[in-house]
């Protein structure tokens, strides 16, 4: 097979039911928060065995609310402290930071890549407030255990979903364990919807905070049944907490909507293709570690991650170009504390956390998505025997 285009790590798929969803939505001519965010939301929440769903412009952005909610409702200060994984997207610990509040590391698994339980409780001071387990790859963080600790110490616990979606626990939604959850449907995610992410809760009172924050701070009156009420013409301009501007349209909301109800094929072919890529790729297992998970845990399988072994004496930058330049989109594993701003304000050290400055230095990721057929996995898997010469 002759490779022509990039294999890249995530792929868009519009269905016929995303264009004629994107063309209603154009026909009705409202573009701002409308019934396709709407529908969005509801089933999105149902989904994931919550309540209410709130549609930001990003991950990111739930995020952002999330801290920012149970920072306000629930009386954090300044310099309180919230434990987040050692690797994880930059995200997780920029939203602490930007709330006043001091992110603490903690390494991880070194089979799953997501927070170890084990280690939690060693960090936790008089000034901790909350965990942000983040469920990385497409895989669940064991969050039952991280659940006592935070129940046994009085914590919030703010699931940073992002990469993962529609999938089990121990027959329990992701996103259902936490007092607030946060996805992504950016590009190259699950469900893809260009910009786009949801803030996930069963409390009513979280939800209302969630959507004013996310609407500059609106009085919560502008998003109940009370249109062309006095009451409401009268409170509509009313700002009861500084927010942000992290609306979305119509538009995110009817590419969400479309695909909502093909999560199930999506992550069907995407496991069927990780599956496939692991029976082929074990030759080299000496060499690489690759993708595993606990039997009571599903895999969503948003991208496919290989580290490295230390023993294997092959350098991740001569790997990685080589793949590169044979048209496989590489991608690092999310390393965070060995980022330049990190460094300079906690002043880590590497050997404090050994499991991820092992996958820093080692740990990359390819694609596995929907879109790729077995001619697309054979030729990753021809260019890995190549590289090795088998």
């Amino acid at each position: 097979m002759i490779q022509r285009e990039k294999l890249g790590v995530g792929c868009v798929e519009i269905s016929p039911t995303a264009v004629k969803y994107l063309n209603q939505a154009l026909k009705n001519k409202r573009l701002s928060y409308g019934p396709f965010v709407k529908k969005f939301e509801r089933g999105f929440a149902r989904m994931h065995q919550a309540k209410f769903a709130v549609m930001v412009n990003s991950g990111t952005s739930a995020l952002r609310i999330a801290v920012a909610a149970l920072k306000e409702l629930e009386r954090w200060k300044e310099g309180d402290e919230v434990i987040v994984p050692a690797v994880t997207f930059v995200a997780t610990a920029n939203v602490v930071l930007q709330q006043g509040l001091k992110p603490v590391f903690v390494d991880v698994d070194s089979r799953t890549y997501n927070i170890d339980p084990e280690k939690i409780a060693a960090k936790i001071t008089k000034r901790t407030r909350a965990i942000i387990p983040v469920h990385l790859f497409g895989q669940s963080a064991d969050i039952v255990p991280i659940v006592k600790i935070a129940r046994k110490h009085g914590l919030k616990i703010i699931e940073d979903s992002c990469e993962t979606m529609g999938v089990n626990y121990r027959g329990k939604r992701v996103g259902s364990f936490g007092d607030i959850s946060c996805f992504s449907t950016y590009a190259a995610h699950l469900i893809v919807t260009g910009v786009g992410g949801l803030a996930v809760t069963s409390s009513r009172k979280y939800a209302e905070v969630l959507r004013s924050l996310a609407n500059h701070g609106r009085d919560g009156i502008y998003f109940t049944d009370k249109k062309g009420s006095r009451e409401l013409i009268a409170r509509r301009f009313r700002f009861i907490r500084p927010g942000f501007s992290f609306r979305v349209t119509e538009m995110e909301g009817a590419l969400g909507l479309a695909q909502l109800s093909r999560l199930p094929i999506i992550l069907r072919k995407r496991r069927r293709n990780a599956r496939y890529l692991i029976s082929k790729l074990k030759p080299f297992e000496k060499f690489l570690q690759l993708p595993s998970h606990p039997a009571y845990i599903e895999h969503a399988f948003m991208m496919f991650p290989i580290v490295i072994r230390k023993n294997a004496r092959i350098k991740k930058e001569i790997l990685v170009n080589y793949l590169e330049k044979q048209g496989i989109e590489t991608r690092d594993m999310l390393p965070l504390i060995n980022q330049p701003y990190l460094l300079k304000s906690y002043k880590l050290q590497a050997n404090s956390y050994p499991v991820a400055d092992w996958i820093n230095n080692y740990g990359f990721y390819i694609g596995c998505h929907q879109l790729m057929g077995r001619p697309e996995l054979d030729y990753i898997i021809k260019m890995f025997k190549k590289f090795f010469k088998i």
